[in-house]
């Protein structure tokens, strides 16, 4: 009687097992098929498309994590030291993306030619980038150097003394260390554009954890406030570039790139790079250059109003990361679809990062706002500020969930297929005509402060991404041909 009941427990325990397994099977195969309709395509497999994301992701969760973690290092020296960092950051932010959108150009010429199955090409293309950013950003750091006190009057205006010493301590720092991140931006480029993201991951870990180590060392430790950071930052990147330049001329064996390819630059190749890369650093420059004109209308409201603008900024990042990943990614996977000539690939491709990147932003408001409160006490703001943060970032949050993706994601997927021009057009002209003027009549002239500037900001991506779900729909933006 005993072994019987044994027996039946026996089996009864076991068809339970096999219940979960059948069960736990059928929910892999439906994810497996779902994956294999919306990820899927003749160009790539999603298991390729996850294999570049992933590496993307941690990259912008670290980029973004100790960018956050450095802000509120600095936060420890006073109010005027954030709102000297934030304001020098909206300048370097202004132009390191001049020779990040080149080093853009790179990758979309790269990823084609590798698409098309021109290796040798994809060679040239790669050395072409990194000698074409490199020469730039070492340009762009000492015109700003030579020019940085007319800089700083037009930008800080009126803001308190110690506050502009601050920011000219950190803007010099800035500026010598630009060639660095240029060869880093550029290398890490040229891997995204061949599809090994794991390398422009490694690069980022390296410069961001010793940017944050020393950070931690020189403002901390030996409280060095500004100086410390500008320190900091020159250290990491140079030694990040040191590897960047190791690894393609050194460990790399499928680009076969030497010294001498990265001191030349063909013509006709730099001709290609620069027809995607030159509209978008144009686009950069135009469209940062509201973002710093809307900087100057936060300062004339206050050292508080510019805390909240740096505090909201950092803290908004947080809410991308699963965003600005995808975005990253798309580039690489349209570059190539479009160099295999699948258009219909890419349209799928670009339409499944859509919904994705809204859906991340449902998922990261819903961790994110209830935890505000903690995440706001890392930046030690005065209490006056508290609630303006709240309510920038809850308007935001909100704002962002349909309007980001078709903002910036897809203008990356346009840009990836050659369509350049149109993006950059599109993009300086709703930033002058919506961004900057509503922003000055919201923030300044109607009397909404900061939170009117952040409104206006959301308005103009509702505007933006309006066109270029305009352009998406149509054929021209695939009918450019690079390679």
């Amino acid at each position: 009687m005993i072994k019987r009941c044994n027996c039946a427990e026996s089996i009864a325990y076991f068809a339970e097992k096999n219940v979960i397994l059948v069960s736990a099977t059928k929910a892999w195969v439906r994810g497996q098929g779902l994956l294999d309709k919306h990820l899927s395509g003749a160009s790539m497999d999603y298991r390729k498309v996850i294999a570049l994301f992933f590496p993307l992701l941690i990259d912008q969760a670290f980029i973004i994590g100790l960018n956050l973690v450095n802000t509120a290092m600095i936060s420890s020296a006073g109010v005027a030291a954030v709102s000297a960092v934030s304001t020098v950051d909206s300048l370097n932010v202004f132009l390191v993306n001049v020779f990040v959108a080149v080093a853009t150009g790179g990758t979309v010429v790269v990823a084609q030619y590798k698409g098309s199955g021109q290796d040798r090409m994809v060679s040239k293309a790669a050395g072409a980038g990194i000698a074409s950013v490199s020469l730039l950003s070492l340009c762009i750091g000492l015109l700003v150097m030579g020019l940085h006190n007319p800089l700083l009057t037009l930008f800080l205006g009126s803001a308190a003394e110690e506050v502009a010493a601050n920011a000219k301590v950190y803007l010099i720092g800035s500026c010598t260390s630009f060639l660095g991140i240029g060869i880093v931006q550029a290398v890490s480029g040229v891997m995204r554009g061949i599809g090994r993201s794991r390398v422009s991951l490694a690069l980022s870990l390296i410069m961001n954890l010793t940017y944050v180590l020393l950070n931690f060392v020189f403002i901390n430790m030996l409280d060095m406030g500004v100086m410390g950071m500008a320190i900091a930052v020159n250290v990491a990147r140079y030694g990040a570039a040191a590897c960047a330049l190791y690894y393609v001329l050194r460990m790399d064996v499928s680009l076969h790139l030497r010294l001498v390819e990265l001191l030349h630059v063909p013509w006709a190749m730099l001709r290609k790079i620069m027809a995607i890369g030159l509209p978008f650093a144009a686009e950069q420059l135009f469209f940062n250059g509201g973002k710093l004109l809307t900087q100057v209308f936060i300062v004339s409201l206050g050292t508080y109003a510019i805390a909240t603008n740096a505090i909201s900024g950092t803290i908004a990042l947080v809410y991308q990361i699963p965003a600005v990943a995808m975005s990253m990614t798309l580039v690489t996977v349209v570059g190539q679809c479009i160099g295999g000539r699948n258009i219909d690939d890419a349209r799928k491709f670009i339409r499944t990062f859509l919904w994705l990147a809204s859906f991340s932003f449902m998922l990261m408001t819903a961790i994110l706002m209830p935890l505000f409160h903690p995440l706001v006490q890392l930046f030690h703001p005065p209490a006056e500020i508290v609630d303006d943060i709240f309510w920038v970032l809850l308007i935001n949050a909100i704002a962002q969930i349909p309007l980001w993706a078709i903002s910036f994601i897809l203008p990356s997927g346009l840009r990836a297929a050659g369509d350049s021009r149109f993006t950059s057009i599109s993009s300086m002209l709703s930033m002058w005509l919506f961004r900057v003027v509503l922003g000055y009549v919201l923030g300044i002239t109607l009397g909404f402060g900061i939170i009117g500037v952040w409104m206006a900001m959301n308005c103009e991506w509702g505007v933006r991404g309006a066109l270029f779900l305009w352009r998406f729909r149509g054929k021209k933006w695939y009918e450019h041909k690079l390679v």
